[in-house]
């Protein structure tokens, strides 16, 4: 139980000391980390999706080659 006890302390002040030096350190409005982070999960996104596309088309290029018998692995 003691052990329990002093993880839970340590944990709690831990995190009070983690989020008062990330506020301390922060460079920028909680409003532009925000909208900071909203463009780079955009981004992330549309990227994501792009590379989801490319695959894809790639795969099925790949797919009528195997049934027309001409696929050759590069």
């Amino acid at each position: 139980m003691n052990k329990m006890f002093s993880f839970m302390v340590g944990a709690f002040c831990g995190a009070i000391v983690g989020a008062t030096t990330a506020l301390l350190l922060t460079p920028a409005s909680g409003q532009d980390l925000r909208q900071e982070m909203t463009n780079r999960w955009e981004e992330a996104l549309a990227e994501a999706k792009q590379a989801m596309e490319e695959t894809r088309q790639e795969l099925q290029t790949q797919f009528e080659q195997m049934q027309k018998g001409s696929y050759q692995e590069e």
